[in-house]
């Protein structure tokens, strides 16, 4: 993302810090099933209504937005992002305990890496697809000087931001695996989930246990799940990307 974007959006770009997302949070009853559909956009019609709950988040100071088209790919309706020195995403606001449901799986399948991608460089930090998971903001993890910001930051946007965030990429060469912050905040942190060119054109299905990724990035244990976003941006190495996503869940710890 541009240099110039202040702190509370530069990394967990699906902040709720800028008004884009104001309504109430999906929350779990006792009961409740075994997979949670948190984006089932097969579901949906081709340039039809979004599932429920999800929003498009852009961001004052990028004028170039990533366009997100529902469209029909085969049998099923899927995502379609395409991306020209651009940046958006479209994200939906939950509250979900990482305990319960610790497994994140998603379909995605993408069209070309970018040359400049560099998940070490703020000038790389672009990627043709990402899944983002927020985590909601908690007092009790923060120390004073990080309590006074997420304060300053409730009193400008009216909310907290979400305390940390793990962002799963596809980049364009770092080792599959590779996990470190993001260049501009140690609140985010990346993984590597597909690298490279040779799986291009073919739809992958993926699946991460976030509970266990959150503890390895930070070292302590995860507060609950507060969003669940998708982003295609091109707006650090000026070129485009074209990328498609398929259905997003969160599955139940199976003990």
């Amino acid at each position: 993302m541009a240099p110039h974007i202040s702190f509370v959006i530069v990394g967990l770009v699906v902040f709720v810090l800028i008004g884009m997302i104001l309504g109430d949070p999906t929350r779990l009853q006792a009961g409740s099933p075994a997979t949670i559909a948190v984006g089932p956009f097969s579901t949906t019609a081709p340039s039809g209504s979004w599932p429920d709950g999800w929003k498009p988040l852009t961001f004052p100071k990028i004028p170039q937005h990533t366009t997100y088209n529902l469209v029909r790919d085969g049998e099923r309706v899927v995502v379609k992002a395409a991306s020209q020195a651009s940046s958006s995403g479209y994200t939906k606001e939950l509250l979900i305990d990482p305990k319960e449901y610790p497994i994140i799986q998603w379909q995605w399948n993408v069209s070309n890496i970018l040359k400049a991608g560099n998940v070490t460089k703020k000038e790389g930090d672009d990627y043709p697809a990402r899944i983002y998971v927020t985590f909601q903001y908690d007092s009790t993890k923060v120390g004073l000087f990080g309590k006074a910001k997420y304060e300053a930051a409730k009193l400008i946007y009216g909310r907290y931001p979400p305390l940390g965030a793990i962002n799963y990429i596809w980049e364009s060469r770092a080792p599959v695996g590779t996990a470190v912050p993001n260049p501009y905040t140690e609140q985010v942190h990346m993984i590597v989930v597909e690298s490279g060119p040779t799986k291009l054109n073919t739809w992958l299905t993926e699946e991460r246990n976030v509970y266990e990724d959150y503890k390895r990035a930070f070292g302590e244990e995860p507060p609950m799940i507060s969003g669940i976003a998708i982003m295609t941006d091109t707006d650090n190495t000026g070129e485009s990307a074209e990328a498609y996503y398929g259905d997003i869940v969160l599955k139940r710890r199976i003990d």
